[in-house]
């Protein structure tokens, strides 16, 4: 990841963090959440900007990371720990991230597309990676899987 592009990420946190999510929480018509993962490699908590949709009570975010061919690091903690920590405007709480798949994902990606039509033009950029659909599912604190 460019330095820049990583002093993006950082300040984007700060802002979301410093006012609660009145600045940070949508880019390009969409909803933005902050996702806090575990590194898979470090161990040590990584958070940055997602966009998300609904699906139902859970929210979902995509792995396209803008298009690139490769998996973003994010979805790579994830998939060790799936634990995760969201905030959203005003808000924080721990979630479990699933990957969907088959006919829930085929449904959620269409939801997707529909509704920011930019992420079909991302498949496009991929050179043939199927990007993650990652459900969080909201779990209770005291009852968190370890």
């Amino acid at each position: 990841m460019s330095p820049l592009f990583k002093l993006f990420l950082n300040a984007s946190v700060f802002l979301f963090r410093a006012t609660g999510g009145k600045i940070g929480s949508s880019m390009f018509g969409g909803n933005v959440l902050l996702l806090t993962t575990r590194g898979s490699k470090t161990g040590k908590e990584r958070t940055v900007p997602v966009m998300y949709f609904y699906d139902g009570p859970s929210r979902v975010v995509i792995a396209s990371a803008g298009g690139s061919p490769v998996h973003p690091a994010w979805y790579k903690n994830l998939e060790r720990h799936p634990n995760v920590t969201v905030e959203i405007k005003g808000r924080r709480y721990p979630a479990r991230a699933a990957v969907a798949s088959g006919s829930e994902r085929a449904r959620i990606w269409n939801q997707v597309v529909s509704e920011q039509p930019r992420f079909a033009d991302y498949v496009k950029k991929a050179k043939g990676r199927e990007f993650p659909v990652v459900v969080l599912n909201e779990v209770d604190a005291d009852t968190r899987p370890c």
